[in-house]
């Protein structure tokens, strides 16, 4: 009877979409006024964890854990004269421990969740069914409508945005941005905003945003809320550079970054200040990449090195250290910044065996602890619209430290993960 039901309610979900594209299409078939093109693709992700016997999701999950994913994405765009409408659907299908181990959990320990609109300005998502290791969600990730004259562009509606310099890790990208382990990087979350952008005529453009949200325990649109966010971008000879203002969540943000060419290697940074009602925290990061032919094969590879300001000093990660770290814990909760500590340094090399085959081994290495992941990702371009992924990821590091797995408050148990298995089928259409 559940599982009718939902069936019912997803095939409901679906009929409306194609109810709201029909008149496009009509449109299209008939005038060619409006000419509407479709894409998308159809991702499957499997996840296999293995926890440590001292672990604490060991206790929860047992000595494995796995989780399969189901992305969904349909793509709608049209464009006529300088007006155009994007709107991309999701259906989004979650089984595995993760989710059983985020309801025994609270406080940011496990990363990531079943996405919601708790926050945002509309709320264009809906759960269709859900339980304690399943979730089922239909939403927009993108519907706006947009404006492109001679010099500037105007945009209101769900988008998304990235600012910044930095290759792994985004000091400046203070609007969803990626976790620097995550393998999967196509598309970010978008947020419901007001974006404009102008171009001068020395090549330097200026692009304000202003990200409307609500408070997710009253849902009322706050201003404390929201963002409000202002980036030049502009040339200095062969070099560029960023200049950033924005009012973020209530706090104040301040940034500078750069692009300069280094005897064929790529300087890259950013320097973030966040005044915050309790305090001033300053952000960094700083990337070197080259590009190169050994072996007949091509290379190109990253050096990196980040200041997390939020970050806690010395490798203090006990529960009672980081409660008293709210700032720190505030973003970890909102996915803002995706480690603990202050200072990092990673390394990435990419390695095109052949044409449709990449393989990259990364590391990422805290500098405040004796701890580091250690990742190989291996993509490969199997058929013409038929993409294959799969990545190893090796925590290493002694019980305590960040990779190693902090401590729980239980004695003898960690929040640690041992080596994980990641692996995607991605098809294109």
């Amino acid at each position: 009877m559940a599982a009718a039901f939902t069936r019912r309610r997803l095939q409901a979900g679906l009929l409306l979409v194609y109810l709201l594209l029909a008149p496009i299409h009509i449109v299209q078939a008939e005038t060619d006024i409006w000419p509407l093109e479709l894409a998308g693709h159809a991702k499957y992700f499997y996840n296999l964890t293995s926890y440590p016997h001292n672990s604490f999701f060991d206790d929860l999950v047992g000595a494995t854990g796995q989780d399969h994913q189901v992305d969904v994405r349909l793509k709608f765009s049209t464009r006529h004269d300088s007006w155009d409408f994007m709107a991309d659907f999701q259906l989004i299908g979650v089984h595995g421990d993760t989710l059983a181990l985020r309801s025994s959990l609270s406080g940011g320990i496990i990363p990531g969740r079943i996405i919601n609109d708790d926050r945002r300005w509309f709320d264009l998502s809906h759960t269709i069914d859900e339980g304690e290791r399943y979730a089922l969600v239909q939403r927009l990730d993108r519907i706006s409508v947009g404006y492109t004259g001679a010099n500037a562009v105007l945009r209101f509606g769900r988008q998304a945005i990235s600012w910044g310099n930095g290759m792994l890790f985004t000091a400046m990208d203070i609007f969803n941005p990626f976790d620097p382990a995550a393998v999967d990087k196509e598309y970010k979350t978008g947020d419901d905003m007001v974006y404009g952008q102008y171009l001068f005529s020395n090549g330097g453009d200026l692009q304000a945003v202003a990200v409307v949200r609500r408070n997710p325990f009253s849902g009322e649109v706050e201003s404390e809320q929201s963002s409000f966010a202002v980036k030049y971008h502009g040339f200095a000879g062969m070099n560029e550079f960023d200049l950033l203002l924005a009012n973020h969540f209530d706090d104040t943000v301040i940034g500078v970054g750069g692009v300069l060419n280094v005897r064929g290697a790529v300087a890259r940074g950013d320097v973030i200040v966040t005044n915050t009602h309790r305090d001033s925290y300053i952000s960094a990061v700083a990337s070197l990449s080259y590009s190169w032919v050994l072996g007949g094969k091509n290379w190109s590879g990253i050096l990196e090195y980040h200041r997390n300001g939020f970050g806690q000093k010395n490798g203090a990660y006990s529960p009672a250290d980081l409660a008293a770290n709210p700032d720190l814990l505030l973003r970890l909760e909102r996915g803002e910044v995706f480690s603990l500590a202050r200072n990092y340094l990673a390394a990435s090399a990419t390695i095109e065996l052949t044409p449709l085959f990449l393989l990259s081994p990364n590391f990422f290495i805290n500098l405040d602890d004796p701890s580091l992941l250690a990742q190989v990702v291996a993509s490969w371009d199997w058929k013409q619209n038929i993409q294959i992924i799969a990545a190893l990821n090796i925590p290493i590091g002694p019980p305590g430290s960040e990779y190693g797995g902090i401590a729980s408050g239980v004695e003898d148990r960690f929040f640690s993960s041992g080596p994980s298995l990641y692996a995607q089928l991605a098809f294109y259409f």
